[in-house]
């Protein structure tokens, strides 16, 4: 029988391929669904071409139509469908019923060995996990991706390194691509897509050949027992009547960079006792007066402990795990971001950890992912519109290298990493990986971005997950997400409705933004977020954003503070317009209010008029992305593109948050940010190279 839950998954998948007929309600089994608002196709359908060679599909297609999807994909829409064959179905069903690990629920509570042995929420867990909403081809997966399913969970593709083959979630091998339908695309695979239902640490745990000790350090931390966040629903409501993709839960996880037991091998670490006293030896002095480099544990005092209270959170054994996780999912192709950046430059990204006020660099090198690599002078050049001679970047320190795709390890609630080298937070993380211009994007100040799947998601899955609709907010309009209130545990609002934020991914358009996607805000908004933590230093503080004319931007106020709380925050300078688009000019008179102009016809490439810009506040964008992807049109160039320079001063280690306050009445104007920058002083002072303009 199909449960009330699946009538809603049913009619939420009508909506997805754009069917405005109504769907009755299903309370019985297959024979009562209406067929009468289902299409017809000259050519084949998803379903048709299960059904066309049944020797080989008829055992999926079974589980399809315990749950009424044998008429969902026969209807108008567009999905993915991977389609596993009778000799894979049945193996999974035998994997399932003799599942020597799973104790508490017999068989995972089939009724016997075969698909009539199924519950029907087995059947709607297999079915769904192998159905997108989308139509997704091979030439992406073979590229490496994260997709999300109709479950709501996602799987990852790689390439077998042997055989070549695509694979789903690192077992399943695509024997037939690219079965073009009238309603979709159809994969053939040899495996059932296998679910992990463990939680992170219990999926590590699961994998003694490869993380024993590191299994056994989170259980002594107690960090095991605490990372079993799945999802929360306590945000505010919100007023829907835009039209925009409103999401109805916010998930949540984790990451793990890991060190397998062969890595901790390789540095004499063969049992626990023997990891404890490696991070004796790494934290135990961190934060000493002088020579610790720990600013935060120093500032504060705090009392770091060797001894065998391991669920004491300054615990070196606890500071060793923690700095191994983030607290939010992030597979491996989404780690570093890659969309308009030039091809010259490195791509790297920064992510806050579980260490308090603690940041990981990664960074893509030669097609690896490396963790804190530290290059001499980075950011800096001793070129004018050039990143620099080799001479001045020496690479003093590789980093800790990721070992891929076949690394990755996915649980219910997050991924781990395996790492080849031993990742800890001492002095050449903050003195050097960390010592240059931070820039971070908007979408990784939240850890939710992540955990959602938001952060790179298509036009066409966010148009899928809305029903196929798309919203309008005055001159917004177009496949943005509305963020609730409370939705992100790092953005505290304090008028309610009248600040509605949106995220636009920008994957598919050709905006000028760094990674294509932003952030606006319609209303008379005022809200504040938590800023991403740097080591001890004099920074400036810059965001990016782009300038619209017509009254489609907005004019506002900065303010910053110790925490939410609005009695902490103090005004930072004067508003900012960001209604003002520097006028581009044949005579090359630099704006009144920013000091742009063309810079490409100035013989010093812009070096002097740069300076004007900085005694202004302001500065261009960045040479480091194009406006839109391959365009060969700089953000530099573009006098839209523009960073506002919103602070200059010392940031200790610790809990700083910045807030935008509306000073315009009128509710239609449009917040935008695209991504902020720490700059440390020793770069954008620096007495013998200059900041490079990427």
């Amino acid at each position: 029988m199909v449960t009330n839950n699946i009538v809603k998954l049913i009619t939420k998948g009508l909506l997805w391929c754009g069917i405005v007929t109504a769907l009755p309600l299903v309370t019985s089994c297959k024979e009562d669904i209406d067929e009468s608002n289902l299409y017809t196709f000259t050519g084949e359908t998803i379903e048709d071409y299960l059904v066309n060679r049944s020797e080989r599909f008829s055992s999926f297609n079974y589980i399809l139509s315990r749950i009424g999807y044998d008429k969902i994909l026969s209807a108008y829409g567009t999905y993915t469908c991977f389609a596993p064959n009778n000799e894979a179905v049945q193996e999974y069903i035998d994997s399932l019923y003799d599942d020597p690990v799973n104790k508490d629920l017999v068989h995972n509570g089939m009724t016997s060995r075969g698909l009539e042995g199924l519950t029907d929420s087995l059947c709607e867990d297999i079915a769904l996990f192998h159905l997108l909403g989308t139509k997704v081809m091979g030439v992406n997966m073979g590229n490496g991706m994260t997709i999300k399913t109709m479950l709501g969970r996602d799987i990852n593709t790689s390439i077998d390194p042997e055989t070549g083959a695509v694979l789903i979630s690192r077992a399943s091998a695509v024997t037939s691509m690219d079965n073009e339908l009238e309603n979709g695309v159809l994969h053939e695979i040899d495996c059932v897509i296998r679910r992990s239902n463990m939680l992170i640490a219990g999926e590590m745990e699961n994998h003694p050949e490869e993380y024993t000790i590191f299994s056994q350090a989170l259980k002594l931390t107690g960090l095991s027992d605490s990372l079993i966040d799945i999802s929360r629903t306590d945000f505010d409501p919100v007023d829907n009547r835009r039209g925009f993709y409103l999401p109805e839960k916010c998930e949540l996880g984790y990451t793990i960079f890991a060190e397998t037991d062969e890595v901790l091998a390789e540095q004499g670490i063969t049992n626990i006792d023997e990891l404890k006293a490696y991070a004796d030896e790494v934290y135990g002095k961190c934060g000493e007066q002088g020579s610790g480099w720990y600013d935060y544990v120093r500032n504060n005092h705090i009392e770091i402990s060797t001894d065998n209270d391991y669920k004491n959170p300054w615990n070196t054994l606890s500071m060793f795990v923690r700095y191994h996780i983030l607290k939010f999912k992030l597979p491996y192709d989404k780690i570093v971001n890659s969309h308009n950046q030039i091809s010259k430059v490195t791509l790297v990204e920064f992510y806050e950890t579980m260490l308090p006020y603690t940041l990981i660099k990664v960074t893509r090198n030669t097609g690896k992912l490396m963790l804190n690599r530290w290059v001499a002078n980075n950011t800096l050049t001793d070129m004018v519109a050039e990143l620099g001679s080799q001479a001045m970047h020496t690479v003093l320190f590789d980093g800790i290298e990721l070992k891929g795709q076949q690394g990755q390890t996915s649980s219910y609630n997050g991924y781990i990493h395996a790492i080849k080298g031993m990742l800890v937070y001492d002095e050449k993380v903050p003195r050097g990986a960390l010592n240059e211009r931070i820039r971070i994007d908007d979408s990784v100040l939240f850890g939710e971005m992540m955990s959602n799947s938001f952060r790179r998601i298509s036009d066409s899955e966010v148009n899928a997950l809305n029903g196929g609709k798309t919203g309008t907010d005055g001159d917004l309009s177009g496949s943005y997400i509305r963020i609730p209130p409370h939705f992100f545990e790092n953005l505290a609002i304090y008028n309610g409705d009248d600040t509605r934020l949106y995220y636009l991914s920008g994957q598919s358009s050709g905006w000028s933004n760094y990674q294509g996607d932003e952030f606006n805000c319609k209303g008379n908004y005022d809200f504040a977020m938590r800023l991403p933590p740097v080591p001890q230093g004099t920074y400036e503080l810059r965001i990016g954003y782009t300038a619209e004319g017509n009254e489609q931007r907005g004019m506002l106020q900065f303010y910053l503070g110790s925490s939410s709380d609005l009695t902490t925050m103090k005004a930072l300078d004067i508003p900012l317009d960001m209604r003002h688009v520097p006028a581009n000019n044949s005579n090359l008179d630099p704006d009144v209010i920013t000091g742009w102009c063309d810079w490409t016809r100035l013989d010093d490439k812009g070096v002097e008029s740069d300076a004007n810009m900085r005694n202004l506040g302001y500065m261009r964008g960045p040479l480091y992305y194009t406006v839109g992807v391959n365009s060969g049109n700089y953000a530099r160039n573009n006098p839209k593109d523009l960073r506002r320079i919103i602070a200059k001063q010392e940031f200790k280690q610790g809990e700083y948050w910045l807030r935008f306050k509306s000073v315009l009445e009128a509710d239609h104007h449009q917040f935008h940010l695209d991504y902020i920058e720490f700059c440390p002083e020793n770069v954008y002072n620096n007495t013998r190279y200059a900041e490079d303009m990427y």
